[in-house]
């Protein structure tokens, strides 16, 4: 057969070696890199070597069929899955039952062989496995991104080989990577089981991934068993008629899909959704868990994932029911906590009817046995409300129960459920009917009558309308969440309907139609917060998400929000029980900055409880506020950063022609190099050096820790962090050159011993100076540490913000006040040889004026930058600064003042000294001091 790869692929450069048929392949972990992290190059295996593989490991299941040429088939399509579960791998996946594993197969292409029922396939697979315990979640706005980095392991394959039409076997031989770093190779051998006609019985792939290099290699594992679920085009609906059906729909309007243009399918398909359950308050006495397990382990979710869908009605589903520790969005398929089910929505009825049925005869490993879907008991509807209100917040309401008789194995009492679909596929015609209008115009009579003094606040259907919140109790301790209006007047708010990103083209259509409102609009809100462990809320301390529903008034023109809140008092052992009760004595207040704010303002509010002390629901009031940045001032500081990035630029640039000026100026004039002050060349010197020794990792590889909090910005932002790296290496390698050729004219000019007489002078006057300003800077880094632990302050700080989980303000480290100082000695680089010009006093102009005078600007601009950044702009990002950095300087008020004028106080006196005289700065009589001169050499013909 022909050979099909290219001379020059890698796979061409290593041998193929077959000892006693154990089989190697050849390693490029850089190659794998590229390839699963970016896809934009297949892997491939070379012919022989894949015929040699494919002969010892698969022909016993699928004998090998050449494949036609030219011929594609897009057959691929149908083997494709994405809910699967998978067990073993020893030693690279671990066997922790709390971890979460899945799994999903995508073949690339098909060909059609020389066996019409058989097909050469080439793959992918991916293996991923996450330990217990919440993911990493983005909060409501786009800019801030919170949370935790979790541990996790993959493996990612491209595979190779065969599947055939009428047995539903598949072979195929494969290498890949594994490990965090995806840098550790494996050689596998997949087998896979499908269905031949697949229905809700007959809709599970089962299937291995063996490794087959030799047992004492170091990248040899177990086998892996694969459990995945069909989703083939040739499945059959067969229980959607079952004559136990739902039954007529609930009490109250639902919505329908009669006279909209969604269906079902648009609704339920391809998507994850999460859903609270909801228990019968007598369910220790009968069975409750819809696992068929230990009632006393019952599950607090139900997470929905719409499978498959057929004929815009015809929905196949999949319900999991994981543990507590599970957050992830990802659906958890796990055999023993997963029922697959399928349903057709009921129009007449307007409701989602489904069956659902357990996975049965499952183990750990199910080689040697044959896992089956069966018990299909299992009862499932829902329906969409029409009306929300502030006591009804759920656009999904349904019950799942058993069809069996009480006490029958299987048996469980009816469960209701409730959540919200992600609005991205929210149904057309939903309304949030107000019940509290009337006494939030009451309670705040005051804040909606106030009017804004000519400010300008944000519309209630912008984006700004969502933020981030820190929530502080009376104890000072600090929670975190977000806030988001879920109505705005009767319109669903813009950022609901588009999945968290606000639609402007939504919002302006809202906009158009904002004068039919008053200054007061009727809002509707939704305020959640994670509370830390020890988090003193009320009489109790709770470690529980705290969610509050909340309707009201906003002045929008005077950027005030007053609304009535009701929290759900759920019990901290996670089960929810039917009609649990609301605390609805909740007022909740927040004023809005100005748009134009200046200062750093920032939204700020209080939650209070209208109860009495003695109630056991009264809490004290918390402290509202939140750091999130309106879009306006977002897209005001991206300009920025793109505007600093073409400056830091330019300064580094100009940094390296001056450095290069004054080689040209020593080149020319050669005998003034020893009047250059060693020391001053060396402060220059190190000035460039620290930040690259201290930011080195940044010319491999990016700060993973660190998070931009612009949405897109993070890879134009590294990459110029490297090109700036590079060209501050340029300028310290000029200045290297410098240092060289002015010590090396020192040791020529052996007739001027008191070059370095005077250069050692000059350093025993400037280093205690430098150390003392180094202790200086050591004893306020830890005197701000201190008061930082003692305090613990939730405000802004203008140098040091950052978006995180952590707290808002985080003191900068001893390395970046180390920095710091560092350009504070860069600053102040010409003192040491104005110094050396006093000591010494050379005659000549050492330092052309373009070196001196041009760096000076350079150190300069940035303060003077700074101090008109903080007079024009009200919000400054830690991340956002590039140029004028706070990390590689002082800056403050007064620094941007005393660093300017003492700079340029430093390049008029070298005017001065080179021009007048290097003494002329002094008294006259210091003016005159004994010093070396040069005594003209006698020869022998003037003897």
């Amino acid at each position: 057969m022909k050979n099909s790869i290219p001379p020059s692929s890698p796979f061409h450069r290593s041998p193929f070696i077959n000892p006693s048929k154990t089989l190697y392949l050849p390693s490029y972990p850089l190659f794998f890199f590229i390839f699963f992290f970016f896809s934009s190059v297949s892997a491939k295996l070379p012919d022989h070597v894949f015929l040699s593989a494919y002969t010892d490991l698969c022909s016993h299941l699928i004998p090998f069929s050449p494949p036609k040429p030219n011929t594609p088939s897009p057959i691929s399509d149908s083997l494709a899955f994405y809910s699967a579960f998978f067990s073993g791998g020893d030693p690279i996946f671990n066997r922790s039952s709390s971890s979460s594993n899945s799994l999903f197969f995508h073949p690339t292409s098909a060909r059609p062989t020389l066996n019409h029922s058989v097909f050469g396939l080439r793959a992918q697979l991916v293996l991923h496995q996450r330990p217990a315990g919440p993911n990493r979640r983005r909060l409501l706005r786009s800019f801030v991104y919170p949370g935790r980095r979790v541990s996790s392991q993959w493996m990612r394959l491209s595979l190779r080989g065969l599947w055939s039409r009428s047995s539903g076997k598949l072979c195929m031989i494969g290498i890949g990577s594994y490990g965090n770093n995806n840098l550790r190779n494996v050689n596998v051998v997949v087998r896979l089981s499908y269905p031949l006609d697949s229905t809700i019985s007959r809709s599970l792939i089962t299937g291995t991934i063996g490794s087959f290099d030799a047992k004492n290699s170091f990248h040899y594992f177990k086998p892996i068993s694969i459990l995945g679920l069909s989703q083939g085009s040739n499945y059959k609906f067969t229980l959607t008629r079952n004559e136990n059906g739902c039954g007529a729909g609930s009490d109250g309007a639902s919505l329908s899909f009669k006279n909209s243009s969604q269906d079902a399918c648009s609704v339920f398909h391809g998507h994850t959704d999460r859903f609270e359950l909801e228990y019968e308050s007598r369910c220790g006495n009968v069975s409750c868990n819809p696992l068929g397990l230990d009632a006393g382990k019952l599950p607090g979710f139900m997470y929905f994932y719409g499978a498959r869908c057929v004929g815009r009605r015809k929905i196949q589903l999949l319900l999991g029911f994981p543990d507590s520790g599970y957050s992830d969005d990802a659906f958890p398929f796990h055999p023993n906590t997963t029922l697959i089910s399928e349903g057709e929505w009921d129009e007449k009825e307007t409701q989602l009817c489904a069956v659902a049925c357990r996975i049965l005869n499952f183990t750990g490993s199910w080689v040697d046995t044959n896992p089956y879907v069966g018990d299909c008991s299992i009862r499932l509807k829902l329906r969409f409300p029409a009306v929300l209100s502030l006591r009804n917040r759920s656009t999904v309401l349904g019950q799942i129960w058993s069809d069996k008789g009480v006490g029958e194995s299987g048996y469980f009492s009816k469960i209701g459920f409730q959540g919200s679909l992600k609005i991205t596929r929210g149904i057309q015609g939903l309304q949030y009917k107000y019940a509290e209008i009337d006494r939030v115009k009451k309670t705040c009579a005051e804040k909606m009558t106030a009017k804004g003094k000519g400010s300008m606040y944000p519309d209630g259907y912008s984006p700004d309308m969502r933020f981030s919140v820190y929530v502080r109790n009376s104890k000072g301790q600090v929670a975190q969440g977000y806030s988001s209006p879920l109505f705005v007047g009767d319109q669903i708010y813009a950022g609901q309907l588009y999945g968290g990103v606000p639609s402007m083209l939504t919002v302006g259509n809202f906009k158009a139609n904002r004068d039919q409102y008053s200054k007061l609009l009727n809002v509707s809100y939704t305020i959640s917060f994670n509370p830390p462990p020890d988090f003193k809320f009320g009489g109790v301390v709770t470690s529980t998400k705290v969610k509050i529903g909340a309707e009201g008034l906003y002045n929008r023109n005077a950027g005030l929000l007053c609304m009535i809140g009701c929290r759900h008092l759920r019990p901290n052992d996670k089960i929810l029980i039917k009609n649990e009760s609301l605390d609805c004595e909740i007022i909740v207040n927040v004023q809005f900055p100005p748009l134009n704010a200046k200062g750093g303002e920032s939204i700020k509010g209080t939650i209070e409880s209208t109860r009495q002390k003695s109630d056991p629901y009264y809490f004290d009031t918390l402290q509202l506020s939140s750091y999130s940045i309106y879009t306006s001032q977002a897209d005001a500081s991206i300009w920025r950063m793109d505007l600093e990035i073409i400056m830091v630029l330019m300064s580094n640039t100009l940094a390296c022609v001056f450095v290069g000026l004054q080689l040209l100026h020593v080149k020319k004039h050669p005998d003034v190099l020893p009047n250059i002050s060693i020391v001053m060349i060396v402060v220059i010197t190190l000035g460039h050096m620290i930040p690259l020794i201290l930011n080195f990792e940044a010319l491999f590889m990016a700060n993973r820790s660190q998070q931009n909090p612009f949405l897109g910005s993070g890879g134009w932002l590294e990459v110029n962090e490297v090109i700036v790296r590079m060209v501050t290496m340029v300028a310290f390698l000029l200045e290297l050159r410098l240092l060289q050729l002015t010590w090396s004219s020192r040791q020529d000019e052996g007739s001027q011993p008191g070059l370095w007489v005077s250069e050692k002078k000059v350093l025993y006057m400037t280093l205690p100076l430098y150390i003392f300003g180094g202790l200086i800077a050591l004893i306020v880094h830890i005197w701000k540490n201190s008061l930082q632990k003692r305090f613990k302050p939730l405000k802004l700080s203008r140098h040091r913000f950052q978006f995180s989980r952590g707290p808002a303000y985080q003191p900068p480290s001893l390395w970046e006040d180390f920095k710091s100082y560092a350009g504070l000695l860069q600053d102040g680089f010409l003192l040491p040889q104005i110094l050396f010009n006093i000591v010494f006093n050379p005659e000549g102009k050492a330092l052309a004026c373009s070196f001196y005078g041009g760096t000076t600007i350079v150190r300069v601009l940035p303060h003077a930058y700074d101090l008109y950044r903080a007079h024009s702009s009200a919000w400054f990002l830690d991340l956002s600064y590039i140029y004028a950095d706070h990390r590689l300087d002082f800056y403050s008020t007064a620094w941007n003042i005393i660093i300017p004028i003492g700079g340029l106080l430093f390049a008029f006196l070298v005017y001065i000294q080179q021009r007048f005289g290097s003494r002329c700065i002094l008294p006259k009589r210091f003016r005159e001091s004994s010093s070396y001169e040069k005594v003209p050499v006698i020869g022998n013909d003037d003897l």
